[in-house]
């Protein structure tokens, strides 16, 4: 009986060692790969705002006065010529009709097509503006009678503009509207569109007129 609880106790010493000796083999694994998958990075993860920061380069210090500000914006506007060479380019590409550039009440295919309708037609309204000054100059000259029939002349060409506006922007729309089914086009906005560009005076259009008077647009 002596010898099988020799037995039995040294057989559980035993397991004991291996089970500990076991543990100690999985504890060194886990810390070797622990330290394996840090050993790269070492550090915690930065933060957007630090890593934007590295990015960025050194903050320039602020202007102490308003001389070193002005200074400071005029580098960053750059210099006249540089501003006067890009306004150029940015007003030829408006010229020419770069949507890029354009206003956004001018882009698209559709504002293009409206404008070649207003272009391509002779139109009384194009007399607007120096009808404006004709009636400035009625206005001044103290002579009651060139009063009187300056203001008479001016007021029947408004009525008849404004009934050529009119029949203008409907045709306008119309002819939109069947050119581009599958585009949104408001009766109010490419009407007045329209009326505002026949208008203008034909060389002071932006952008430039693409066809010349009385050239059927298709």
């Amino acid at each position: 009986m002596k010898f099988l609880r020799r037995g039995t106790a040294s057989s559980e010493s035993t397991d004991t060692a291996v089970s500990d000796e076991t543990e100690d083999r999985e504890s060194v694994v886990v810390g070797e790969r622990v330290r394996s998958q840090t050993a790269g990075k070492g550090r915690p993860t930065p933060s957007r705002r630090d890593a934007e920061g590295k990015k960025r380069g050194p903050v320039a210090p602020a202007p102490k006065t308003q001389r070193e500000a002005i200074k400071r914006a005029r580098s960053l506007r750059g210099s006249k010529e540089d501003r006067r060479s890009a306004s150029a380019e940015r007003r030829k590409r408006m010229m020419a009709g770069d949507d890029a550039v354009l206003m956004p009440r001018d882009r698209g295919p559709a504002r293009a097509y409206a404008r070649d309708l207003v272009d391509g037609r002779r139109n009384l309204m194009g007399l607007f503006m120096p009808l404006a000054v004709v009636i400035f100059v009625t206005v001044i000259v103290p002579v009651p009678a060139v009063q009187t029939a300056g203001s008479l002349i001016c007021l029947i060409m408004l009525v008849m503009m404004a009934l050529e506006g009119v029949l203008l922007g409907r045709h306008v729309v119309s002819k939109v509207r069947a050119k581009f089914p599958n585009e949104q086009v408001g009766g109010l906005s490419f009407g007045w569109y329209a009326f505002t560009r026949a208008t203008q005076i034909r060389k002071l259009r932006m952008p430039a007129p693409r066809v010349a008077r009385g050239t059927p647009v298709d």
